[in-house]
């Protein structure tokens, strides 16, 4: 049986990088963290980059089985929701995604019928240690909590997409100060990686090429292990959250934060259209407390 196929696609704007693989016998396809075009200051959205990866689709004469996510992004707008719609599939998550669901959901005040706290918005949820195929390719999924509460690492053949857990060596590894992370947690999970074999491919979900240097989003196991910059193999679980609080207290707020989660714990719907057939993503303001007199 051939190795499975797998072409990057970068999304410049949120340096985001979307895979689409294929088994080349059964000519199914998967596409992992693929994002709309949204243009924060304007509120334009556009389909350009999943409209190529929708167009490799055709061209390769191939079916899409899976529509993946590595968790409910906070930087990038998922478009699975647009994938589905143009080329069917299953769009899957880790199924967590029930309790990001239910922290956002309070925080901005949506209503039963703008999104639930069941996961029914995706079609599959999926468990640690799950098993799913792609044509005749088997792929594991495993539970990497830390980030977020959903996120998982989709294990086919010698190849983890390890989504937000890890970047590049040079880049370290995700923040744990949204809701739900834990620094702790992701030391462990990234403790499961790197107990995969040291030549396991890992392949990482952004990569904002510190220094100016060259995009790059492929690394290994190995050399991961030897010399990410926040968590080596030598490197202990509190020194880890150290180093992760630390970094942590220091990072602004994703710009797109806020429009992301509205649309990815919906499996990439945008919210409801208003009387008007005018879209509107709401925004919580924050304000100081009073000054005492």
């Amino acid at each position: 049986m051939s190795a499975i196929i797998i072409k990057p696609f970068f999304h410049h704007d949120t340096f985001t990088i979307s895979y689409l693989l294929y088994d080349p016998q059964s000519l199914k396809a998967a596409i992992i963290d693929s994002a709309i075009d949204y243009e924060n200051n304007s509120g334009n959205i556009a389909f350009h980059f999943a409209n190529a990866q929708i167009e490799f689709v055709k061209d390769h004469k191939l079916t899409l089985q899976w529509i993946f996510e590595t968790h409910a992004h906070a930087d990038h707008l998922s478009a699975a929701h647009y994938l589905r719609a143009q080329l069917g599939g299953k769009i899957a998550i880790g199924k967590n995604i029930t309790q990001a669901q239910r922290v956002f959901k309070d925080i901005f005040g949506f209503n039963d019928d703008e999104v639930s706290v069941s996961g029914e918005e995706f079609d599959v949820l999926l468990h640690h240690n799950e098993t799913l195929h792609l044509g005749d390719v088997a792929i594991k999924v495993i539970e990497t909590p830390g980030h977020t509460k959903d996120s998982v690492t989709y294990l086919i053949e010698d190849n983890a997409f390890t989504g937000d857990t890890l970047f590049m060596p040079d880049s370290g590894s995700a923040r744990c100060d949204f809701p739900g992370g834990s620094a702790t947690e992701l030391y462990q999970s990234i403790m499961q990686i790197y107990s995969l074999p040291d030549n396991t491919k890992l392949w990482v979900c952004h990569d904002y090429q510190p220094n100016g240097r060259e995009l790059q989003f492929q690394t290994t196991v190995a050399e991961s292990k030897k010399s990410n910059i926040h968590i080596r193999d030598d490197v202990s679980q509190d020194d880890f959250v150290a180093i992760r609080q630390t970094r942590d207290k220091s990072l602004a707020v994703p710009k797109l934060l806020y429009p992301a989660l509205q649309v990815n714990i919906k499996a990439g719907r945008l919210p409801q259209e208003n009387k008007r057939k005018q879209v509107f993503f709401k925004i919580p303001v924050y304000t100081p407390p009073a000054e005492s007199k």
